[in-house]
Order: structure tokens, then sequence, then C-alpha cells
């Protein structure tokens, strides 16, 4: 991925955007996506995390609930 590729914003099911945490979390997924990255570490809890591109990879969604998954559907 590179600076002029935007990065989806999860689906408020997996990811609430009135977290006071949302904006961290974000940066920390456009960080790693920027980078090549296929996880993150949450900034608050510090977990791994897959980004919304390593799934992409994968094909598939895996039925994990998975913070970045781009198969959910609205």
């Amino acid at each position: 991925m590179n600076e002029n590729q935007s990065v989806p914003v999860p689906h408020p099911s997996r990811l609430n955007p009135e977290r006071k945490d949302y904006s961290l979390i974000l940066k920390a997924h456009q960080d790693a996506c920027l980078a090549g990255n296929d996880t993150y570490r949450d900034p608050v809890t510090g977990y791994s995390v897959f980004t919304t591109f390593y799934h992409l990879k994968e094909g598939s969604c895996c039925n994990s609930g998975c913070r970045h998954c781009p198969f959910v559907k609205n």
C-alpha cells in the first residue's frame, strides 16, 4: 500500500466510532497498512490485530469477528 491509497474504516459493528481510543486505533491501523504490515499492536491493549489488507490477501471471512474484516456486510 502507498500513501495515495485510502485505508478502510472498520465497520461500526466491529469498532464503535464513539470509543475514546478510536482515532488512536485508526492511526495504528493506517501506519501498519502503509508499512505493509499484516498486523499492528492495539494502542490500548497491546494485542496484535490483523489489518484490512491482511484479510484481503486471505480472501474470505473466517467468522472470528476481526476488527478490520473487509467482508462484513451492512
